[in-house]
């Protein structure tokens, strides 16, 4: 299956997660975004952003961030906190990465993969 349903904590309906390829993380989608509703085949809309650190200022803010978190917490363990844009579009099971998306997937369009729960 490529998309699981997320419930709120009364088991309601609260969207969709898949697995992106080009984070190699879980994006979660809303109720807010219209859905084809194929669990195999999905298709999303509008496109689907998800930012971290630094790329969630517009513009962006380089510093004090995921980014330098080594350089400035030599003593400290390493972050697995990352500083990310992914920007895509999902439609009829694949996943297209726009050219903003700060990953090497960027300009690319994949199959979603099959979602593993850990």
């Amino acid at each position: 299956m490529k998309l699981k349903r997320v419930n709120d904590g009364s088991g309601n309906l609260w969207g969709y997660r898949f697995h992106c390829p080009g984070c190699d993380d879980e994006h979660i989608v809303g109720l807010s975004w219209t859905f084809n509703g194929s669990m195999e085949s999905p298709t999303f809309s509008p496109s689907v952003l998800v930012r971290s650190g630094h790329y969630l200022h517009e513009p962006q803010v380089a510093g004090n961030c995921y980014c330098d978190w080594a350089e400035r917490m030599p003593d400290r363990e390493p972050s697995s906190f990352k500083c990310e844009r992914c920007h895509s579009f999902v439609r009829d099971g694949r996943i297209q990465f726009l050219s903003d998306c700060s990953h090497v997937m960027a300009g690319q369009t994949v199959d979603l993969p099959e979602l593993v729960d850990a």
